[in-house]
C-alpha cells in the first residue's frame, strides 16, 4: 500500500484496527459486507446481488429495541392475556396468530341460534396448530369428551335438564373438514354449509342446546355459553434439525423456543414481516443456531431441577402490525435484533459472549454525547416484571420486584416501572429478564456516539469494547451495549445509542434472587377443591430409570390426597400427546409450605407432560393444574407378555368394558396400553383405539375400563322372570324368560312406562336378544306423543343394539310386532348415553405391555366384548 494510499485512509477515519483491511476480513458475521466494498463490482448472498452503487443502503442497520426499553419507548404491543378469554366480534375481525402454549379466544365467525339450539364457530388462529390441550366456558374450565362438555357437577352448570353443550375442534389442516353437524342444522339455510371449511385456519365449534325453563339459569348462569381453550401454537421450522426443510412445513415441529419462534415470524409467519428466508436466515445460520440453543440452556432452580433459558408463548392480532409480537418474542429472550443491509437478520439473546463483541476506538468515532448520571424523568428505584401466569387462568401477574431503597428515601418516593414481559409464562424467566433490564436501567453511564464507515462492525454488535483514551478516557476499557443503530451521514455514518453493559448481568444465584413464586388465589371447582399450584417439576434418575418429582404448593388441608398424572407429549412423532397416567400420592406430607411428590418410573428419553390434581373424600377432583413439561433417559429389552388380560365383570356391558390384567416378574414393563378395534379386524397398534393406559410394575394386578362404569338399565323386569311391569299386545306371552309373540290378527306391542321418566333431545343406548324368528318384522320404539323407531330392528335373531333420540311426550319403551311375526326377547336394554360412554358394537380388545423407553412387549388378546 502506497504512503498516500495509508494517509487517504487515516484521513478518512479508516486507518484504524477495524478498518477495512484489517480484522474485519475474519470476522464471521460481516464478511459479506466487506466482501462488497473489497471484490470487483458485486457479491452474493443466497440468491441476492449488492452492488457498489447500492452499498449506502446495504449498510443501513436497525437493532429492534429489547426489553423495558421497548416498552418505554411505546412500541406497539399485543392484547393482553385476559383478552384471550373472550372472541373478538367485528364484522371482519382481525386474523390471530399463537406460538407455544397460551389461551386464546380468537374471532366469532358465526353465531346463529336455531330452535332451541346455538351454534358458533370461532377462528383460533389464522394457521396450523399443533393441538387443543384445554377447553374454558365462560371462565369455567371444562372436561370434553367425544366432544361433549362434561356438567360441573350432576344436573349442574352446562347440563342441567336437557341442556348440554359440545365443541369441536379443528387443527387448521389444508383441506380442512367440514362441521358435520353444524352444516346439517344449518346448511339448508346457507349458513353454514360444506363450502365452509375453513381451510388452513384452526377453528373451534359449538352448540349449545337451551335447559328447560325452570333448569336454564342453573344450567347457563352466565348467559350464552362463551369458548376459549388453551392450544399448542404455530409449528416451526427449527433450523438446527437437518429432518426439517424450511420448504415442507409438514416436517416443522412445535416449539417454545424463543429464536426459532423469532426466526418463523420473520419469515414464516403469514402475518409476519414476509421476509425471504434465503436472505435473513441462511447466510448467518450458524449465529441463529447458537441462539436457539442459548435459549434450550438449563437454567438451575432453587429447589432443584431446571428450566430453559428462554422461552416464548403468546398470540397476537394483525390489528398491531407484525412489530408488535416482534418485539414480544423479543422480551421473552432479552433479544437484540439486527437488519442487515443485505438483508440478513441477526438475532443475539441476553447471554454475553465475547464473539459477539466489536471493537471501537478513538479513531473511529468522530462525536459523542455521553450522560453520567440519570435525569430525574428517568429515575426508576423500583422495577416489576410482569408476565403471563398460565396458573391463574392466563392473567397478567407481577413477580417480586427489584428495588433499591436508599434511592426511594433520596427521592422521597417510590418511582415504579414494569418490566413487560407478556410472552414469558414462567414466572423464574421473567425474574431472569427483570434482572437484567433493573441493571440496566441502574446504569448511569448512558448516550450516543457518532461512529465513521470503519466502526461498523460496531454498529452491528450488540456489546462494544471501546479502546478511547483520547476521547472517552472515563471509558476507555469499558464495554458498552448498542442499543440502537441508525444510517446517520451527516455524523459521519452512524449514530449508535449505546448503555455502558452492567457488571453481573448474566450472574443468577436462584438461592438468592429466583424470589418466591408469585401467589395464586385459590381457584376451586364446583365441588369446593383447589386447584394445587405446581412450583417445581424435576426429572430425576435412579439406577436405570427415570421419575418426575413434582413440588406442589400446600393447600393446608390434609383431606386432600394429591395425584399426579403425566404423558407423553408427542406419542406419534406428529405432536399427538399421548394418554395420561395417573398416579396418587396418599402418603405425601406438607413440609415448609410445599407437597413433594413422586411418580413411579416413567419412559425415558420422552419429553412428558405433568399436571397435579387433589383427590377429595368423596372421591371428587379438582381441576388439573397448568401442564409443566420436562424431559425424562434408554431402554431397548422389549418387556415379558402380560400373565392375564380377561374381561371382569358380567353381561350386559351398559358403556364401558373393564378388564383385569396380571404383569409377568419382569423389571422391564413400565405400562399397559389397552386397544379396542371392530371384533374380527386386523390389529396394528398405531390406528387401533387407544382406550386405557396404566402404570404398572412387575408381578402385580390391574384393572382397567373403557368407557362409563355408572350407566344402569332404565326397564324393570328386562329378563322376564316374571310376568309383570310389561304390557302385553295382542299375540305376546311372558313365560320361560323370555317375551314371545305369536302371530296375530293386528300388530301389537310389548312396553312399559319408563319409570325414571324420557327427556327430549337425549339419547338412549337400547339392545336386547331376539331368538325364534322366522318370518315378519319388530322394532324397539319409544313411545307416546310421536314414536321414535329404532334404527336396527328386531326381525331377525341375534344381539340387537343401537340408540334412539327422545322427543317431546315420549314415556314407554317398546317393542312394536306386525302381526306376522313370531319370535321371542329377552335380556331388554334402555339407557341414557353419556359422553364417556364406550361406542356401542361388537369389539375386541387388546393389551400390550411397554418399557420405559416405549418398546412394546407381546400383545395380548383379542378379548372380545359387546358393548351397548
Amino acid at each position: 500500500m502506497s504512503f498516500h494510499h495509508r494517509m487517504m485512509l487515516q484521513r478518512y477515519g479508516l486507518g484504524c484496527t477495524t478498518s477495512l483491511y484489517s480484522e474485519v476480513l475474519f470476522d464471521p458475521i460481516f464478511t459479506p459486507i466487506f466482501t462488497a466494498v473489497l471484490g470487483t463490482g458485486a457479491f452474493n448472498i443466497g440468491v441476492a446481488s449488492i452492488s457498489y452503487a447500492s452499498i449506502a443502503s446495504a449498510i443501513a442497520t436497525t437493532a429492534i429495541s429489547i426489553g423495558l426499553q421497548a416498552l418505554l419507548a411505546q412500541a406497539p404491543k399485543p392484547p393482553k392475556p385476559e383478552d384471550g378469554r373472550a372472541p373478538l366480534n367485528q364484522a371482519i375481525p382481525f386474523r390471530v396468530y399463537a406460538v407455544g402454549r397460551t389461551r386464546v379466544a380468537g374471532a366469532r365467525m358465526m353465531w346463529e341460534a336455531k330452535g332451541s339450539n346455538l351454534y358458533s364457530v370461532q377462528a383460533i388462529a389464522g394457521h396450523r396448530i399443533k393441538s387443543f390441550n384445554r377447553f374454558y366456558l365462560n371462565d369455567d374450565e371444562v372436561t370434553v369428551v367425544d366432544n361433549v362438555v362434561t356438567p360441573l357437577t350432576t344436573g349442574g352448570r352446562y347440563g342441567a335438564g336437557s341442556a348440554n353443550v359440545r365443541l369441536y375442534t379443528r387443527l387448521g389442516a389444508n383441506p380442512e373438514t367440514p362441521y358435520a353437524e353444524l352444516v346439517s342444522a344449518l346448511g339448508a339455510d346457507g349458513i353454514w354449509t360444506n363450502d365452509h371449511r375453513g381451510d388452513g385456519q384452526a377453528s373451534l365449534a359449538m352448540r349449545a342446546h337451551n335447559a328447560d325453563a325452570q333448569d336454564q339459569q342453573t344450567a347457563f348462569p352466565y348467559g350464552a355459553p362463551s369458548p376459549s381453550v388453551e392450544i399448542d401454537g404455530a409449528h416451526c421450522w427449527d433450523f438446527r434439525d437437518p429432518a426439517q426443510s424450511p420448504t415442507n412445513p409438514a416436517t416443522w415441529t412445535w416449539t417454545r423456543n424463543s429464536a426459532v419462534i423469532c426466526a418463523w415470524h420473520l419469515c414464516f409467519n403469514e402475518f409476519g414481516f414476509g421476509l425471504d428466508y434465503q436472505r435473513a436466515l441462511l447466510p448467518v445460520i450458524d449465529l441463529w443456531k447458537e441462539e436457539a440453543d442459548i435459549c434450550d440452556e438449563d437454567v438451575p432452580l432453587a429447589g432443584g431441577g431446571t428450566e430453559k433459558r428462554y422461552q416464548c408463548n403468546g398470540w397476537d392480532t394483525t390489528e398491531n402490525g407484525p412489530k408488535s409480537g416482534l418485539n414480544a418474542i423479543l422480551a421473552t429472550c432479552d433479544g437484540h435484533l439486527v437488519a442487515r443491509g443485505d438483508g440478513a437478520r441477526i438475532l443475539t439473546v441476553g447471554k454475553f459472549r465475547e464473539s459477539r463483541t466489536a471493537t471501537l476506538t478513538d479513531a473511529d468515532i468522530v462525536g459523542h454525547n455521553v450522560q453520567y448520571g440519570v435525569l430525574f424523568e428517568d429515575e426508576c428505584n423500583r422495577l416489576v416484571p410482569k408476565f403471563t401466569y398460565p396458573a391463574t387462568s392466563y392473567t397478567s401477574c407481577d413477580t417480586d420486584f427489584f428495588e433499591d431503597t436508599d434511592a426511594q428515601i433520596a427521592a422521597g418516593r417510590v418511582l415504579t416501572m414494569e418490566g413487560s414481559y407478556e410472552w414469558c409464562h414462567q414466572w423464574r424467566q421473567a425474574r431472569r429478564l427483570g434482572k437484567r433490564d433493573w441493571l440496566r436501567q441502574r446504569q448511569e453511564v448512558k448516550g450516543s456516539l457518532d461512529v465513521r464507515l470503519s466502526g461498523i462492525n460496531a454498529v452491528y454488535a450488540r456489546w462494544v469494547r471501546l479502546e478511547t483514551p483520547k476521547r472517552l478516557p472515563k471509558l476507555d476499557g469499558k464495554l458498552i451495549e448498542n442499543r440502537r443503530s441508525i444510517v446517520a451521514l451527516t455524523k459521519g455514518g452512524f449514530m449508535m445509542d449505546f448503555i455502558e453493559h452492567p457488571e453481573g448481568i448474566d450472574d443468577w444465584n436462584p438461592a438468592t434472587e429466583e424470589g418466591q413464586q408469585p401467589p395464586v388465589p385459590p381457584a376451586v371447582n364446583a365441588s369446593e377443591i383447589p386447584t394445587p399450584v405446581i412450583n417445581l417439576i424435576q426429572a430425576k434418575a435412579n439406577g436405570g430409570s427415570v421419575y418426575i418429582r413434582v413440588v406442589i404448593i400446600d393447600p393446608e388441608d390434609g383431606s386432600f390426597t394429591p395425584v399426579v398424572r403425566y404423558r407423553v407429549a408427542d406419542a406419534d412423532g406428529l405432536g399427538t400427546p399421548g394418554a395420561w397416567v395417573e398416579q396418587p400420592n396418599p402418603n405425601a406430607e406438607a413440609s415448609g409450605g410445599y407437597i413433594d411428590l413422586s411418580t413411579g418410573n416413567v419412559p425415558t428419553d420422552k419429553l412428558l407432560d405433568v399436571q397435579a390434581a387433589f383427590i377429595a373424600s368423596n372421591r371428587r377432583y379438582s381441576n388439573w393444574s397448568v401442564t409443566e413439561t420436562v424431559t425424562s433417559t434408554s431402554d431397548p429389552t422389549p418387556p415379558a407378555a402380560l400373565t392375564s388380560f380377561t374381561l371382569t365383570g358380567s353381561a350386559p356391558r351398559l358403556g364401558n368394558a373393564s378388564f383385569a390384567f396380571s404383569t409377568g416378574n419382569d423389571s422391564h414393563v413400565r405400562t399397559v396400553n389397552i386397544y379396542r378395534v371392530v371384533a374380527g379386524a386386523a390389529f396394528d397398534p398405531d390406528t387401533a383405539n387407544l382406550v386405557a393406559t396404566r402404570a404398572v410394575g412387575p408381578s402385580a394386578s390391574y384393572s382397567a375400563t373403557d368407557g362409563d362404569t355408572t350407566r344402569s338399565n332404565l326397564l324393570t323386569n328386562p329378563t322376564f322372570d316374571t310376568d309383570t311391569a310389561w304390557t302385553k299386545g295382542s299375540g305376546w306371552t311372558i313365560s320361560g324368560g323370555k317375551a314371545t309373540h305369536a302371530p296375530s290378527a293386528s300388530s301389537a306391542a310389548l312396553q312399559q312406562p319408563v319409570a325414571a321418566g324420557l327427556s327430549a333431545g337425549t339419547v338412549y343406548r337400547y339392545g336386547g336378544v331376539v331368538s325364534g324368528a322366522t318370518v315378519g318384522a319388530a322394532t324397539a320404539r319409544l313411545r307416546g306423543g310421536t314414536d321414535v323407531i329404532g334404527p336396527v330392528n328386531f326381525s331377525t335373531n341375534g344381539t340387537k343394539l343401537s340408540k334412539m333420540t327422545a322427543v317431546a311426550g315420549n314415556t314407554d319403551f317398546g317393542v312394536v310386532s306386525g302381526n306376522t311375526w313370531d319370535g321371542s326377547v329377552d335380556d331388554l336394554i334402555l339407557f341414557v348415553e353419556t359422553g364417556s360412554c364406550a361406542p356401542q358394537g361388537f369389539w375386541d380388545y387388546y393389551a400390550i405391555p411397554y418399557n420405559q423407553s416405549g418398546v412394546a412387549g407381546p400383545q395380548s388378546g383379542p378379548v372380545t366384548a359387546t358393548i351397548f
